[in-house]
């Protein structure tokens, strides 16, 4: 069997971890027509609170940066320079800062986002305990960092990131205004031996997609696929979020309505069905903002499982992107960007 990870700035490797979700913690009652931004930050600023009230003051030294600044701007989930990212992570954490850190996760994440987190979490023990990366794998090797100042006035960001996992999530003035870049990756995406055998954190993201592609016209395959392989990584990371968004493929409009369905569940795994309840709403708004009938999917490569493949979806305010890393499909890199607010940012 190939090899799975390889050292460089893009071939990367991910993981599981641990406790049952605390349940979503922003209200959909808190949404407001008119009110600018996604939702209410109120409980996550109350969350984030309690969290930094387990703190030392080394320990919230180490897990705040300022606001907009080059930590914020540079987010990474690859393995350039070793596994460690800025900010807290879990691993210098005592057991009373775990729980505070992942009840403040529960509200930034659905527990179905919460278990897949720590899925990608767990595959870092698992390559580490079939010697891979030993000594700087761990599934607790993910970091919290907070920008700025988390109040109910004024921006300020949170993130969560280590190796194949990274969340943003922008506050402005006590709404939440941005919840990309986001992504789960993985490697191994199939475990194939061991205790964990059968885990397949990004089933249904690769299975969506195959069935997609493979349900099309001849015709349609032939234009929707834009390469014969996947890119080496994903197109769209730090500092060019909105310079992969060039519709190319097959657009919606060309799609039969079974199709346009598998089309907008694979959206929908990617930028909707991680948030919390009280995100569902304002999100599947957001997302489903621009010409619905404009979106375009595009494909790399063959359609064979366990074979490299790709894919791509550009509507007009976001772009999703999966790539194959490896010829297995078993390193499997992935990226949700709203266009139209990176990182908080509107320009």
């Amino acid at each position: 069997m190939r090899r799975i990870d390889r050292t460089g700035p893009d071939r990367r490797d991910v993981i599981l971890g641990g406790t049952a979700a605390i349940g979503a913690a922003l209200s959909s009652s808190a949404l407001g027509a008119t009110e600018p931004g996604l939702a209410s930050a109120h409980l996550l600023i109350s969350s984030v609170r309690a969290f930094l009230a387990t703190l030392e003051p080394d320990n919230r030294k180490a897990a705040s940066f300022a606001w907009d600044g080059p930590e914020w701007r540079s987010w990474n989930y690859f393995g350039v320079g070793g596994f460690v990212k800025p900010g807290l992570r879990l691993e210098q954490m005592d057991a009373r800062q775990k729980t505070a850190a992942w009840e403040l996760l529960a509200a930034v994440w659905s527990p179905a986002g919460v278990a897949k987190a720590k899925n990608v979490m767990l595959l870092q023990d698992i390559l580490a305990a079939s010697g891979n990366g030993t000594g700087q794998r761990s599934s607790e090797r993910f970091s919290i960092s907070l920008f700025g100042n988390p109040a109910q006035t004024g921006t300020w960001g949170l993130r969560c990131e280590g190796h194949h996992l990274t969340q943003s999530v922008a506050v402005r003035d006590n709404r939440i205004v941005s919840v990309t870049p986001f992504s789960f990756s993985a490697i191994p995406n199939r475990v194939t031996s061991g205790p964990h055998a059968g885990l397949n954190t990004l089933k249904n993201e690769e299975s969506i997609g195959r069935r997609l592609f493979g349900d099309l016209s001849p015709a349609l395959q032939s234009r929707a696929r834009i390469g014969d392989r996947s890119p080496y990584n994903i197109l769209s990371y730090a500092g060019r979020e909105r310079a992969n968004a060039r519709k190319v493929g097959v657009a919606a409009s060309e799609l039969n309505s079974a199709q346009r369905d598998l089309l907008w569940q694979l959206i929908e795994l990617y930028s909707i069905d991680h948030l919390p309840s009280g995100l569902t709403s304002a999100q599947r708004a957001r997302v489903q903002s621009g010409d619905r009938q404009a979106v375009h999917f595009a494909w790399y490569g063959p359609n064979t499982p366990e074979k490299q493949f790709g894919y791509r979806l550009i509507g007009d305010g976001f772009v999703v992107e999966m790539a194959s890393v490896d010829d297995e499909a078993q390193h499997l890199h992935t990226i949700y960007n709203d266009l139209e607010n990176v990182l908080g940012r509107s320009a």
